[in-house]
């Protein structure tokens, strides 16, 4: 005599509503594909935002050196670098001109890095009034790494 299984029916074949769910290799296949795109994703973006702070010092800087020209055509001169850009916000001592404050608030805004500018007047570079820096991702003092006023 020969053992036979017992037959099911179809309806014992399906799960039952209560018994739905994901098994643990379908939660472990999504999460390698989740852990995959964040990694290829992840350093674009990255880039991505390395390069838009770039791009926000530049024009920071370029707005920064119209309201420094403003003050220019105020006072007859750009502020010396002992006054600063902090001369944008509060009268410096000994001026009569002075029509500011040019910059909205009490302090003088920080570059994308949460930075102050470096500001130099006279400048020290050829066929320019004044030095407007920032010092960059690498927090750079001097060199090809600062973003300046053209």
């Amino acid at each position: 005599m020969a053992f036979r299984l017992p037959l099911r029916s179809p309806r014992e074949l399906t799960r039952d509503k209560s018994d739905a769910g994901f098994t643990l290799l379908e939660i472990l296949v999504v999460i390698t594909i989740i852990g995959l795109l964040i990694g290829l994703v992840a350093p674009a973006a990255l880039r991505q935002l390395s390069g838009a702070r770039v791009s926000v010092a530049k024009q920071s800087i370029e707005r920064l050196s119209g309201v420094l020209d403003l003050y220019d055509l105020d006072m007859g001169a750009y502020p010396s670098t002992e006054q600063g850009l902090a001369a944008l916000v509060k009268r410096p001592t000994g001026t009569a001109n002075w029509n500011g404050p040019y910059l909205k608030g009490d302090s003088v805004p920080l570059d994308p890095w949460s930075r102050p500018y470096v500001y130099r007047s006279p400048s020290e570079r050829a066929q320019h009034d004044y030095d407007l820096c920032s010092s960059g991702p690498n927090a750079a003092q001097t060199g090809a790494d600062m973003i300046c006023n053209p």
